[in-house]
């Protein structure tokens, strides 16, 4: 089996951390003011890898050099700056629909980055992504309601199914997919392992489920269903999963 890893999921909201529930703007629960703090937490419970949105770029709020350091984008780049700087390898997504912006994050040190919107609107900027850093730093996020792709932070349908992205992906030379069923986003209902698995089967992509994760039997699931990982967001804010629990069961 190859390897997997949990993702300790931190969405940035104007600088918080927040949780929508099935990705709606007006269904926030709000569990920190200080990333760094949350960042510092989920590493001293093991934390391998960070999984960071920025929920402002998602929703069209990009940032721009002549606007106010004060923007609610802005401040969760500056948020992202000072994560990355605790130590475990971040992956980052929300509103890069630039080179420059995903130049920018690389060098900040981010791991790998999540390009959504782009994936369907752009995809020769996507491939330009992947030409320029590599299978390893780039992955597409996939965000689907009954298979339907959604997209600008889960507010508009794309006129394409999840499967088909993740095809013209894996024909593009991608190599990493993370998948949300927007369902079940922040519901702690239950991922969706089916669907998720069958993406990767269908496509050999290296999938990562997100999305309704609400125990560790969840995470069990995930992972005998040879999937690659699993972002786990509100389950642990709200003390449903222990980390280092986690990580102990996914290191037997």
């Amino acid at each position: 089996m190859e390897s997997f890893t949990i993702f300790s999921a931190i969405d940035l909201r104007g600088g918080r951390v927040v949780r929508l529930r099935q990705g709606d703007p007006d269904r926030e629960t709000e569990y920190a003011r200080d990333p760094v703090a949350i960042a510092q937490r989920w590493a001293e419970a093991g934390a391998d890898w960070l999984h960071v949105v920025n929920l402002d770029g998602a929703f069209g709020e990009q940032s721009r050099a002549s606007e106010n350091s004060g923007s609610p984008d802005l401040r969760n780049f500056e948020a992202l700056a000072r994560v990355v700087e605790v130590g475990p390898r971040v992956q980052f997504g929300g509103g890069l629909r630039d080179l420059d912006a995903m130049r920018q994050a690389l060098a900040w040190g981010v791991a790998r980055v999540v390009l959504g919107t782009i994936a369907v609107e752009q995809p020769a900027l996507l491939a330009a992504a992947l030409d320029e850093f590599g299978e390893e730093r780039v992955a597409v996020g996939i965000d689907a309601r009954e298979g339907i792709v959604q997209i600008r932070g889960w507010q508009k349908a794309a006129p394409i199914q999840a499967r088909d992205l993740a095809q013209r992906w894996a024909e593009m030379g991608g190599r990493w997919l993370i998948f949300t069923d927007i369902s079940r986003d922040g519901m702690s209902s239950g991922v969706n392992v089916d669907a998720t698995a069958a993406l990767a089967r269908a496509t050999g992509l290296r999938v990562i489920a997100s999305g309704g994760v609400a125990s560790l039997e969840d995470v069990q699931r995930v992972r005998e269903a040879g999937l690659s990982g699993v972002i786990i967001g509100r389950a642990l804010y709200e003390g449903h999963i222990d980390l280092e629990a986690a990580n102990r069961q996914n290191s037997k």
